[in-house]
């Protein structure tokens, strides 16, 4: 039987793509994130399944639920909030699996940025603004950031930040970035993005922090950063994308 790396999106079950549907209804046990992986989308796993929430469980205990589960003959979902390609732990999980002897595969899910940019109503990717976005977070009780991964070095692109397992330093991330992108700079923060408790806060380097701090926003949030996300162009003329120009030759 497989271990089936399903990314369980943002939150709402109707963004489960169709393949996600179809593994999560077949799978006997299902092993998911409590604090992101919604009622929603669980309602998706078959009558009598066993749900096992790893909130509070580490990597080697998970790991026992995987090989017991497929050892029963099961076939087993483990869901991922957002995309398993982000920050899931998808590399430690597949090679203890791997040393098991156990089969696995990926499922991908909407991302919480990509969700966070379609609540926004923006693209992350503006001509002559920003065509960079890069995908990061934040260090505090974690492991360490990679040398040349400083939010400093990363600002100096000018690109549009995209910060995951952020929230709770949003004011060190706003004085560190002001520098870069200016004070006027406008973020984005969207918590628990299509879920029934979404909120969605606009601002600027100067104040965004202020605003975070007084909704009590703590988790499961994304922190979006760049000229991108300014709702109007500067004065002038905007910039349309070559891709679509009339000027280009077809």
């Amino acid at each position: 039987m497989t271990v089936h790396f399903i990314g369980a999106g943002p939150g709402a079950a109707d963004l489960l793509t169709v393949r996600a549907v179809r593994l999560l209804n077949t799978s006997a046990v299902c092993l998911y994130a409590g604090t992101y992986v919604t009622a929603e989308v669980l309602a998706h796993c078959p009558a009598g399944a066993e749900l096992i929430d790893t909130a509070r469980l580490d990597l080697g205990q998970i790991t026992e639920h995987l090989v017991r589960a497929h050892r029963a003959g099961h076939d087993v979902a483990r869901l991922c909030s957002g995309d398993p390609s982000l920050y899931s732990a998808l590399h430690e999980h597949t090679r203890r699996l791997d040393i098991a002897g156990v089969p696995w595969d990926v499922t991908p899910g909407v991302p919480a940025y990509a969700a966070a940019a379609a609540i926004l109503g923006r693209e992350l990717t503006v001509p002559e603004l920003a065509q960079t976005v890069i995908l990061t977070r934040a260090q505090a009780r974690s492991t360490a950031m990679p040398d040349g991964e400083s939010l400093d070095k990363l600002a100096v692109t000018g690109a549009t930040l995209v910060l995951h397992l952020a929230i709770t330093q949003v004011h060190a991330i706003a004085s560190r970035l002001e520098p870069f992108y200016g004070a006027d700079c406008p973020v984005a923060v969207v918590h628990r993005a299509t879920q029934h408790d979404e909120l969605v806060l606009e601002g600027t380097l100067r104040d965004i922090a202020d605003a975070v701090e007084k909704a009590g926003l703590r988790q499961a949030a994304v922190i979006m950063v760049g000229p991108a996300l300014r709702r109007a162009r500067p004065a002038g003329d905007p910039v349309e994308s070559h891709l679509y120009s009339s000027s280009r030759d077809r």
